[in-house]
């Protein structure tokens, strides 16, 4: 069983809205922090949004913030990417993570979902 599963992707239109779900079924003490982020074709991997399982820290790139939201359900091991407003350049592969440290900084998670495409067409 694969710890981190992403799903809700797909091919949208500009200004449309998307909701991310990464099942976390592998959770594990002391890897209090999940990571959303993304990668376009020929880019490196960005950091999208980070919360923590507590849901006091959390963390947005400049380019999403306003836009998108990161919420957690615990009971559910769910957390979530609610993105509105959707841009063409939102386009990309997004990954969820675990980790043990806070932070936009794929180093810092050691577990990841093999992602989930998201398409915006303008």
């Amino acid at each position: 069983q694969e710890p981190l599963v992403e799903s809700g992707g797909g091919l949208v239109q500009a200004g449309d809205s998307l909701r991310l779900s990464c099942l976390v079924s592998g959770r594990t003490p002391g890897k209090n922090y999940i990571g959303w982020f993304r990668q376009a074709p020929g880019q490196e991997r960005e950091s999208v949004a980070t919360i923590s399982w507590s849901g006091v820290a959390m963390v947005y790139a400049a380019s999403v913030k306003g836009r998108f939201t990161i919420l957690r359900d615990n009971a559910k091991d769910t957390v979530y990417l609610q993105m509105n407003s959707l841009k063409p350049e939102d386009t990309g592969v997004y990954y969820c993570a675990q980790g043990s440290k806070f932070g936009p900084v794929a180093s810092y998670y050691d577990d990841w979902g093999r992602g989930t495409q998201v398409t915006v067409s303008s």
